[in-house]
This record gives structure tokens, sequence and C-alpha cells, in this order.
């Protein structure tokens, strides 16, 4: 059944994200305060747990802190998608894909079919694969159907920006130590690609 936006009731949009030492929930948090902001919208922060050969074991059900973890539901019950990964050798981290390969139920129901979705990632270098990391965390989305929304070049911080930032998505250098402070430009960045998906999620769910 389509989604219809009535103009009383939220529509979540969700914000799916695997961080490591805080970089890219730091973004995520971001990126759902520009969904927060448009009317109508509001942001669904989820996480996915650590993977390893015993991660069943070592893993909590319910993670200590942050967002709970994600599941099929979040991804049937919302309008949109942000996914959130840090950079491993220009692609997505392995807790990440091993959800996204994961998701054959949704895949197969066509829930995520004409939902608009955005990516964004964090990297410790600034030459890290930043660029290639977004494409790949892509190509399953578009196999589920969805519709890739980037950041234009309309947004003033991408010529400005001397660290993240992306036509692609929103990014952030953390440096070798991981830095999980954003420059205002990546802020902004940020921001503006949740205001942006969250515009087109609502457009797209009220047809």
């Amino acid at each position: 059944m389509p989604f219809r936006f009535t103009g009383s009731t939220m529509q979540e949009v969700l914000v799916l994200y695997y961080s490591h030492r805080g970089s890219v929930r730091a973004l995520a948090e971001l990126i759902a305060r520009g969904i927060d902001a448009v009317p109508g919208a509001s942001a669904r922060l989820r996480t996915v747990p650590r993977v390893s050969t015993v991660c069943e074991s070592t893993e909590p059900d319910i993670p200590d802190h942050g967002a709970p973890y994600a599941e099929a539901r979040d991804l049937e019950e919302c309008i949109g998608l942000a996914l959130g990964s840090p950079t491993r050798f220009g692609n997505m981290a392995a807790p990440m894909k091993y959800f996204i390969d994961g998701t054959a139920g949704p895949w197969l129901s066509g829930a995520l079919a004409g939902k608009p979705a955005c990516v964004f990632t964090s990297s410790a270098s600034q030459h890290g694969g930043q660029e290639s990391t977004l494409l790949s965390m892509m190509t399953p989305l578009l196999h589920h159907g969805m519709l890739i929304v980037g950041l234009p070049f309309s947004e003033p911080d991408l010529t400005r920006s001397r660290s993240g930032g992306s036509p692609y998505g929103a990014t952030h250098v953390a440096g070798n130590d991981d830095d999980t402070r954003i420059t205002d430009e990546e802020k902004r960045l940020a921001i503006a690609l949740g205001k942006r998906l969250a515009e087109m999620s609502l457009k797209l769910a009220a047809r």
C-alpha cells in the first residue's frame, strides 16, 4: 500500500548507520536534525551491531548507548532512507554490508521501491575513498528500486569545504584520531542533505 501524507501525520525517514568511533553517528544526528526541520517529517535513528565469527555472543540484544538496532520493519515503515557507514578501503564497513545482505525480504516485497535514499560516510584521511564508499552504498539501494538523492552544487559549502563534502552525499574527514568534531561546512551539508531527503520523501509519499 502506498504511503499517503495527509498534512497532519508525521512521516518517518529512517537514518540507518554504523559508527565505530562516533564520526558517522555525529553525521547521522545532523542528518536527522535536517529531517526534523521539515514540517511533516520525523527522523527514526537506527544502527547495526558489529559482526564477527562470534557476534551473536559478544553483542548485546540492545545497544548499551545510542540508537536501537534496525529491523526489517524499520525499512518497511519509513518513507525514505539515509544510509551511513565509515569508509573501509573505499567500501562500506562489514557490519553495514552484513545488514544490507540480509534485506532479501524487503527486496522481494518491494518495500523500498520508489522511496528516496541518501548516503553518508566518514574516513580517517582526506583521500580515504569517501566517494567510492558512497557509490558502493548506492548500489544495493538501486537494486531495491530506491531513488538516490545527493547534494547539488547550489549548496555553497560544497565548494567552500576543505574537509568533507561531496555531491554524492555528506562526508567527514576525521583524521588519524577519528575526530568527531564536524566542521561548520560538514555540518551544514549534512543538515541540508537531511532536509532534501525529507522534502523528497514527503513529495513522493503524497503521490
